[in-house]
């Protein structure tokens, strides 16, 4: 039986993508990486700089094995390596990535001069007073009066929303955009539960709760049966 190749050379108009098989030893993958890159007829017919992408599947390397494998790679006089990717998760990255889709829930009432800030979606269960602030690097639910300050998206997620039960706040914010929310009339007093969200144009639209099923649709994490 034919031994399957434990390197994949493939090119592209960019360059070159080494897939690097998961399941050989480090050691005899550097081995074969070595013999194929000397072994390259591109490699060697080329004069102008090639980028390199490296894809390792499910094997976890180590930064000094990420070194070792980026040396041995530019050791070729015309490889820059660009990137190297993995489907492994470093235990840093888990939590990180966990963090970031938590949901915290919290039950209090955030008064003028405090701020209440979290990784991942916020509950709020109470209101947040003029002058107080609620800041979440996801979404931000606010089961009372938001009339103060909120920050949906605080790292950038502009896909974020804020939702509350009343929805009189001195100011929103989502991601990078900022937005005073407009004056509410008298007949505005019956709407409860509004949300906000960074329309196509890029401006912060304040509209029914119900229409998030249209805005952000991916906004359910769970789903039942149809």
């Amino acid at each position: 039986m034919k031994k399957s190749q434990n390197v994949t050379i493939k090119g592209t108009k960019d360059g070159l993508t080494l897939h690097l098989d998961d399941t050989c030893s480090y050691d005899e993958l550097k081995k074969e990486l070595d013999r194929k890159l000397s072994n390259s007829s591109r490699i060697q017919e080329e004069d102008k700089l090639l980028s390199v992408k490296v894809t390792v599947g499910n094997r976890y390397l180590t930064e000094q094995q990420q070194e070792e494998l980026k040396e041995l790679i530019r050791q070729k006089r015309n490889l820059i390596v660009e990137e190297i990717e993995t489907n492994v998760l470093t235990r840093e990255e888990a939590e990180q990535l966990k963090d970031e889709n938590e949901i915290v829930s919290i039950a209090r009432v955030i008064r003028s001069g405090q701020v209440i800030e979290v990784s991942g979606d916020l509950l709020l269960i109470g209101d947040v007073n003029p002058g107080g602030t609620v800041k979440a690097s996801g979404n931000i639910f606010i089961m009372g009066t938001l009339k103060g300050i909120a920050h949906a998206g605080s790292g950038g997620n502009e896909e974020a929303v804020i939702a509350a039960s009343v929805m009189k706040p001195s100011q929103l914010r989502i991601g990078d955009c900022i937005n005073r929310a407009p004056d509410h009339n008298s007949d505005d007093e019956a709407r409860v539960m509004e949300c906000a969200f960074i329309s196509e144009n890029r401006q912060i639209i304040i509209d029914r709760l119900q229409v998030l099923i249209q805005q952000r649709p991916n906004l359910t994490r769970f789903e039942g049966g149809r």
